[in-house]
């Protein structure tokens, strides 16, 4: 894997060895950010094709190269970290996978932007959640998000009224979701009843929003102790967590486990299981409407009246009573960049009020700016958007320090082997924290 890790790492770095002098063109700003694998999906291109026109107009004299990177999400991370490691190859202006931030901020690749923010009346616009995604461990904010999103359960209300269960069905408990499938289970044959991402094949979607979802209903900072900063191990509710998802597939309440650890599963989510009936309980994301809508990459015109939509709730009901999880990206500057103060004109460009309206409903987002979210146009852009947005008072963000990966990894093996049935909770709890003591400074708080 490491081997790997270099050789790609070395092929995407490649190109980047003939840049010119150092800084390039004082008067352009260069852009970097990641565009989709597919061709057809080119929603980022669009929209910073129309701000480049808007800046340039604003600005005379001025120019925005964009720069993009065409890769997968973790390709296009390693590209843009060899890219901000030297001054030579350093973009001026990033969009940052804000997950990755503190890591970023370790390896002194972001300059922080707080004297930019300081001046910038916007700023008081943003939502708290949205700013902790950008603000690192050491308390300063290194970049300006552009959207988030937020989890919860989806539920074909067809397949639940065969099931004798209600429409306006809101569990309050995990008891509460495995008696809904258990019912689909007993009644509705032939339909799975519920999904949660898992094990190593879906990668960071099953220790995001499958185990995560799960644990941070169980108590506060179960994963990480912000205030000792350690990561914790020896919970009871780490293991009441692979209980639940243990039950999933010992009861055969889920998908099978061969097409659960599927790297594409989430594709069969959203393109076949959902859309033709065979799936009856989905926890996932937000996003998922914006598909489904006439203009969306798989339409679905039946979508927003079969399908309904419930918060995830806490193990116990035990307050807030909900649980979400959320991530996003942000515009980050630099750290080598030498046009710092062109680069933040840009960020200005990039987020006046009518463009953040017009990023957020073009790619399914979440609003981060409170004006953006009391708009009539967001509100009713897609169904069932106020819910998801409401589930921002609520939610939590990963621990998005330098070990993340590896600790997101152990989450992944801990509920392949329960899924699979090769560990019981207890022993894949117990693998799990042997895992994390040998990278990560830990400490216990008892199971």
């Amino acid at each position: 894997m490491l081997l790997a890790a270099a050789l790609t790492a070395a092929a995407l770095a490649g190109p980047l060895t003939a840049c010119g002098a150092p800084g390039g063109d004082p008067d352009t700003v260069r852009v970097v950010y990641q565009r989709s694998t597919d061709n057809k999906y080119r929603i980022l291109d669009d929209y910073l094709t129309g701000v480049k026109r808007q800046f340039e107009r604003e600005h005379p004299g001025r120019k925005m190269e964009l720069v993009p990177v065409q890769a997968a999400q973790d390709d296009y991370a390693v590209k843009v970290q060899q890219m901000m490691r030297s001054p030579r190859t350093a973009p001026d202006l990033v969009r940052e996978d804000t997950s990755l931030i503190d890591s970023d901020v370790a390896s002194g690749y972001l300059r922080p932007l707080d004297d930019k923010l300081a001046g910038w009346q916007d700023w008081k616009r943003y939502l708290p959640a949205a700013k902790a995604l950008v603000t690192a461990e050491d308390g300063r904010t290194y970049g300006v998000p552009d959207g988030t999103d937020t989890r919860g359960l989806w539920f074909n209300k067809e397949i639940f009224a065969r099931a004798g269960l209600p429409a306006d069905w809101q569990p309050r408990t995990w008891d509460d979701v495995l008696a809904a499938a258990r019912g689909v289970r007993e009644r509705v044959p032939g339909v799975i009843p519920f999904h949660l991402y898992t094990g190593k094949g879906p990668g960071e979607a099953a220790a995001m929003q499958g185990f995560e979802m799960l644990l941070y209903g169980t108590g506060r900072d179960p994963l990480y102790d912000p205030a000792r900063k350690k990561w914790l191990t020896g919970r009871q509710g780490f293991v009441d967590a692979l209980k639940f998802v243990r039950t999933v597939y010992a009861e055969k309440l889920g998908p099978d486990p061969t097409d659960a650890l599927d790297p594409n599963v989430s594709t069969r989510v959203t393109a076949e299981w959902l859309p033709k009936g065979k799936l009856a309980i989905a926890l996932d994301g937000n996003w998922l409407g914006k598909n489904w809508q006439s203009d969306g990459s798989r339409p679905w015109p039946a979508w927003s009246r079969v399908l309904g939509r419930a918060a995830f709730p806490t193990q116990h009901g035990a307050a807030p009573g909900r649980v979400s999880l959320s991530g996003g990206w942000a515009w980050a500057v630099a750290a080598r960049s030498r046009k710092a103060d062109l680069a933040w004109q840009v960020v200005e460009t990039l987020q006046t009020r009518a463009n953040a309206l017009d990023w957020t409903v073009r790619d399914g987002q979440i609003a981060v700016r409170d004006d953006v979210a009391a708009d009539a146009h967001y509100r009713t852009y897609v169904p069932g958007i106020d819910f998801f947005t409401g589930l921002v008072a609520v939610t939590r963000h990963r621990p998005a320090l330098p070990v993340y990966p590896q600790v997101s990894s152990a989450l992944q093996e801990a509920m392949e082997e329960v899924a699979t049935g090769d560990a019981a909770p207890a022993r894949a709890a117990r693998d799990y924290d042997e895992e994390l003591r040998s990278f990560a400074d830990t400490a216990g708080d008892g199971r």
